[in-house]
């Protein structure tokens, strides 16, 4: 058995390793990473966002082809595969593992493939898919295990029609109806992939309204949406138990409902991959979530040993866990990090259409008392959205009536995602430019989605105008019309 000693070991290759070993070896550190499957990745690459947003984009062309009346008179209906639309995902993966795997190998970071688990606070084990063992010394760790699907013990997901977020890619069938259990962001993007394949769902909530963490008309547009592609939210139900046989499953909810579908996923919760790390030989006891808590800087109770992504909990994102990583190295190579993930982290949700926001709710700033006004731009009104057919959707802007800095932005529809990062950009600059005002003096070229802010922004201060002179805000659609 061979022992190597390392400036820094991490302990996982999805973004938020990455960033970390990325970061650590160019301030000149000797950098181990250890990945326990035989890619670097991790499951953003593998099973969890680059498949699932490409399995979305495959169903999103499927389900265009199909209501184009013109491809309609050409081909007709079209009929696709499960196994053909998860293909469709691999040379993405593909291609994502072997630029990422070069990084490595460009930036000298020794690769480790296996099993980690600690022996002491500086001492990792690794054990390979053949059975051989190497010991890995290093003065600092870092922790970027990701996170898994959380099992209740009563639920067996041995079956083939029992699935959850990491294995729904698997089935080797497409569903005629299907039960998702949670209507987190993962449910929700699952229940728009297969209500656009024409599957029945069944969406089981168990809180009183969907993604209650976003702008409450935003979520009222995506339930909207939902019962027109024929998906069923049902909203405060908790289940009681899940069977299942060689044909279907049957859920009985505490409310005395019982539904029978070909399918269930699971998506109620996810929790840290800790399991068989023996987090006890370093002195770290996670949370009940199996989450490890940490410090701003991301380091864990044992102050050399540092934890970043989904293994910390909150956002659990790939975006924000890569910039942990980064700055988690960047406090071990230069002893400080002045620099800080900023708190307003843009959500980006892909249902169909999509939703993405940043800053405050309506709810929030009503809590708050922080006076504030609306303005918003309906897709529909939109030149580009008019010339693409994806005319369903909204940009709304939340500013403050008294100094009209910007404090919320919240967009429901296509390219949201990407909308809202002009939004965020404004937000973020300081004196006194992030202010509605930037959308009306600034010029948008034309046609485009941008134009939105424009637009939503004349719409809000009109409405201030009109309060002023009428006391009473104008319809939306007359403001713009009148623009």
């Amino acid at each position: 058995m061979t022992t190597k000693e390392y400036d820094t070991i991490v302990i996982g290759s999805g973004p938020a390793g990455e960033g970390a070993s990325m970061k650590l070896a160019k301030t000149g550190q000797n950098v181990a990473m250890i990945e326990h499957y035989r890619e670097v990745g991790g499951g953003c690459t593998h099973w969890g966002t680059i498949p699932s947003k490409s399995l979305r984009h495959s169903v999103q062309m499927v389900s265009r082809f199909r209501q184009d009346p013109i491809f309609r008179r050409i081909a007709g209906h079209v009929d696709v595969t499960w196994q053909e639309l998860v293909k469709s995902a691999q040379s993405v993966i593909e291609d994502q593992v072997s630029m990422r795997e070069s990084f490595y190998f460009r930036n000298r970071v020794e690769l480790h493939r296996g099993s980690a688990s600690f022996i002491d606070p500086n001492t990792v084990r690794v054990v390979s898919k053949n059975g051989s063992e190497e010991i890995c010394k290093a003065k600092n760790i870092v922790i970027a295990t990701g996170s898994i699907p959380y099992q209740p013990d009563d639920v067996d997901f041995r079956h083939p029609r029992i699935c959850d977020s990491d294995t729904i890619l698997g089935i080797d069938f497409v569903p005629r109806s299907i039960i998702i259990y949670g209507a987190g962001v993962i449910g929700c993007e699952y229940a728009s992939i297969f209500g656009n394949l024409g599957v029945k769902v069944d969406l089981v909530n168990t809180r009183d309204r969907l993604l209650s963490f976003l702008d409450g008309e935003i979520t009222d547009a995506l339930g909207y949406h939902f019962r027109e592609i024929g998906v069923t939210v049902r909203s405060n139900e908790t289940y009681s138990s899940i069977s299942a046989d060689d044909d279907s499953v049957v859920i009985d909810l505490q409310s005395g409902k019982r539904f029978k579908a070909d399918a269930i996923l699971w998506a109620n919760g996810r929790s840290g991959a800790t399991d068989k790390l023996k987090l006890e030989n370093a002195g770290i006891t996670p949370n009940n979530r199996k989450q490890i808590e940490v410090d701003e800087y991301y380091r864990s109770s044992v102050p050399h040993i540092y934890a970043v992504g989904d293994v910390v909990g909150a956002p659990g994102l790939a975006s924000a866990g890569y910039d942990q990583g980064r700055f988690a190295g960047t406090h071990i190579g230069e002893g400080e990090c002045d620099t800080r993930l900023i708190s307003d982290i843009p959500t980006g949700i892909y249902t169909d259409p999509e939703i993405s926001s940043i800053g405050l709710t309506e709810a929030e700033l009503t809590e708050q008392k922080i006076p504030y006004e609306v303005g918003r731009s309906l897709f529909r009104s939109i030149a580009r959205a008019q010339i693409t057919g994806q005319t369903t959707g909204m940009l709304k802007i939340l500013f403050n009536t008294q100094t009209l800095e910007i404090l919320g932005i919240h967009c429901f529809g296509n390219q949201s995602s990407e909308i809202i990062h002009i939004g965020q950009a404004i937000m973020r600059q300081p004196g006194g430019g992030n202010r509605v005002t930037y959308f009306t003096e600034n010029t948008f070229n034309y046609p485009t989605m941008a134009e939105a802010y424009r637009v939503a922004a004349l719409n809000g201060l009109n409405r201030i105008q009109w309060q002023e002179i009428n006391d009473t805000p104008p319809d939306t659609d007359e403001v713009i019309g009148e623009i």
